[in-house]
């Protein structure tokens, strides 16, 4: 990240001064404290003004030049045309050839420290490694009791990081880690019923029958907590619409693309993708049923997760050895996780792999998922950036980067691609959302940018600073973040 680093911010403190009103206000300058939304990150006391900006509101596709913002502790109290003198006693930052957006979010990450083989210890510094990234709010997709000790010590200002919301422990009928196992409808139900009474945000669902499905949908609905995670394709794309479930990694889409005729029921939903013969089931998608398919999904009110990056580099688009060690984020894996990883890469890409996951059969998983996000958003959909990392050698921050990447090259536009980071993601954690777009009133979480990410979206890796609840973090902290989260994961790893 130090290649982001050429143009410096300059940050100084305006001395006592008389009050100057600036000019030419863009939104009243009033302000509307939103006093009913409980926020989950703590608020810088003072003014803080960021003078001569380009700000990319998100309210809509533009760049308002030359603007003058001011953050009055920890919320925008006025946006201007810049003109006049600073307020009198405020932190100024020259903002001059510089783009303002809101901060982003991760909707599906996960921690090092969720890992058994890395110690908890290392949490609060691998959150501020999101931050160095621009990640102020993140969504934690399977949780544990220290996610829930987190998520409190970051609204109390005591660990700085993003905005937190927890996924609970995830229901599934196979994997015990950090799990409820359950094998019932009656245990799915008392899992339902303890997630919920621990104060988890939603119920995170990954590999369950049908049955046992049902029952969670139906027990989550009465304590009135959401449902989001997996869609096993024992239980398909029709019936989680129906359910209202927030659906992550376009589980069971391939399956419902499948033309009536196939000679299979099932394709490369979850482990399907590591099964040799779930890859000929490629030649039989129908790219016909896309559009009815993404209608439906729109019209359901479904929100979805593609975690477009991973699947497509991991399984289909393949990266070299040059390329993965040669990204910022390879330093940040603990060398037990990352030789793993490369071990199980190098089984998925050998030569006997290889013959049934063709060329031509990878290269239609990637054009079928594009279809599919750009067909959902063209039908009014709701998509939301997740990166579901660290995971196949990707990292928080980094990976998030690389996921909106991934949605332009499916074909949406870098204003929608942002805005599945901003706020899609704002709208669905929120009814009345305090952050997500630039406006008076709003919570200043905020990321400064070098470069305009609505020319090209690889831009929003080129961080200036951070401003988390009106406090300023200039490019030398989110390095020192970072160095202290390799430092912390890499001690956790060997405790």
């Amino acid at each position: 990240m130090q290649r982001f680093c050429q143009n410096r911010l300059t940050v100084r403190v305006v001395a006592w001064m008389a009050v100057v009103a600036i000019s030419t206000p863009l939104v009243h300058p009033a302000v509307a404290q939103n006093s009913a939304i409980a926020s989950r990150g703590a608020f810088a006391s003072g003014r803080l003004v960021i003078t001569n900006v380009s700000v990319i509101p998100m309210t809509r596709d533009t760049v308002v030049p030359n603007a003058t913002v001011v953050i009055e502790n920890g919320r925008i109290a006025r946006i201007a045309r810049s003109a006049g003198t600073p307020p009198a006693g405020a932190t100024v930052i020259d903002g001059r050839g510089k783009y303002l957006i809101p901060g982003l979010a991760d909707m599906h990450v996960h921690l090092f420290a969720d890992n058994p083989a890395i110690h908890d210890s290392s949490g609060a510094a691998e959150l501020g490694v999101m931050l160095a990234a621009g990640v102020t709010t993140a969504r934690l997709m399977i949780g544990t009791p220290q996610h829930l000790e987190l998520r409190k010590e970051v609204a109390a200002g005591r660990v700085v990081g993003p905005q937190l919301w927890v996924a609970s422990p995830h229901i599934n009928n196979r994997d015990p880690d950090n799990a409820y196992l359950v094998k019932t409808e009656a245990e799915a139900r008392d899992a339902v019923r303890r997630a919920a009474g621990a104060g988890y945000d939603f119920i995170k669902i990954t590999f369950v029958t049908r049955p046992i499905y049902d029952a969670v949908i139906d027990e989550a609905r009465k304590h009135r907590i959401r449902v989001v995670g997996h869609v096993d394709p024992d239980v398909g794309v029709p019936r989680a619409l129906e359910g209202g479930a927030q659906l992550e990694h376009l589980d069971s889409y391939f399956e419902a693309l499948l033309a009536d005729d196939a000679p299979m029921k099932t394709s490369v939903t979850q482990y399907g993708v590591y099964q040799d013969s779930a890859w000929r089931s490629l030649d039989y998608l129908d790219d016909a049923k896309i559009a009815p398919l993404a209608g439906a999904t729109a019209r359901s009110g479904a929100v979805i997760g593609p975690t477009q990056n991973v699947f497509t580099t991991a399984f289909a688009i393949g990266e070299s050895d040059s390329t993965i060690h040669n990204r910022p984020d390879w330093t940040l894996w603990p060398a037990s996780l990352r030789d793993g990883y490369m071990r199980v890469r190098a089984r998925y890409w050998g030569p006997q792999s290889l013959q049934y996951r063709t060329e031509q059969r990878r290269a239609r998983f990637v054009d079928v998922r594009r279809k599919l996000i750009k067909a959902i958003h063209d039908s009014g959909g709701t998509i939301i950036a997740g990166s579901d990392t660290p995971e196949w050698l990707h990292a928080y921050g980094w990976g998030l980067h690389r996921e909106l990447q991934s949605y332009v090259a499916a074909g949406l536009r870098p204003f929608d691609a942002l805005r599945t980071a901003t706020g899609n993601s704002a709208r669905y954690l929120q009814t009345n959302p305090d952050w997500g777009t630039i406006e008076v009133g709003k919570r200043a979480d905020l990321v400064l940018l070098g470069a305009n990410p609505l020319a090209d979206i690889g831009n929003v890796a080129r961080i200036e600073a951070v401003i988390l609840g009106g406090r300023p973090l200039s490019r030398a902290e989110l390095d020192t973040m970072v160095t202290r989260g390799q430092q912390a994961v890499a001690a956790a790893a060997s405790r």
